[in-house]
């Protein structure tokens, strides 16, 4: 690899780190390209050779810190379906919940570019879509004929998680400890996720 390419490898990753702290700390809207470029201090010329805008910029740093271990943690969920226990699905819920509290900081930012940006929409839609693909025993227990209906269960599931974390750990209006939460989710969705037989 040529200096060239170290100094643009490093400088797409300034753009992401800056980027992701001024997200964190200014929420989504209120940062410009010209707050982050201004930041790394680079141009928005520059800016523009790694991204388009914002969205992707934030599709990024999404990829690199969370869509992976959203994809790893929803395949662990299909271990746990085919296990049949309750217990286990259980602990899986706090990790779940405990994966949440590790991306806290910057989910206040993905749902606010949801909410404002439309080519954000289709972004978020995709990450939510290819968890039930990390599931197929999941998906294989539910048949062709139940799919969609196996898939809808998978994105309630996880807008029930998104919302009961932004109102416990975000917005601290839901009041209990972790485990509490993590018993009653799982009583809520260890029956839902099994298909009747």
């Amino acid at each position: 690899m040529t200096l060239r390419e170290r100094q643009k490898q490093q400088t797409r990753r300034d753009l992401l780190e800056h980027a992701k702290a001024l997200f964190v700390e200014r929420g989504y809207a209120a940062v410009t390209i010209d707050d982050i470029v201004s930041a790394v201090g680079c141009s928005r010329a520059t800016f523009y050779l790694h991204f388009t805008g914002k969205p992707e910029v934030l599709q990024k740093i999404g990829a690199e810190t969370m869509a992976q271990r959203a994809v790893a943690v929803y395949a662990e969920l299909d271990e746990v379906l085919d296990s049949g226990s309750r217990a286990e699905f259980t602990r899986w819920m706090r990790r779940a919940v405990a994966w949440f509290e590790e991306n806290q900081a910057i989910l206040p930012a993905w749902d606010e570019a949801v909410a404002l940006e439309p080519e954000f929409r289709a972004i978020a839609k995709r990450a939510v879509d290819e968890l039930p693909a990390a599931m197929p025993r999941y998906l294989q227990r539910w048949g062709p004929q139940r799919r969609a209906e196996a898939h809808l269960r998978i994105e309630l599931l996880v807008s029930q998680l998104e919302r009961f974390f932004t109102r416990w750990a975000v917005q601290g209006t839901i009041t209990s400890t972790a485990d509490e939460a993590a018993e009653v989710l799982s009583d809520i969705w260890f029956p839902a996720l099994r298909p009747p037989r």
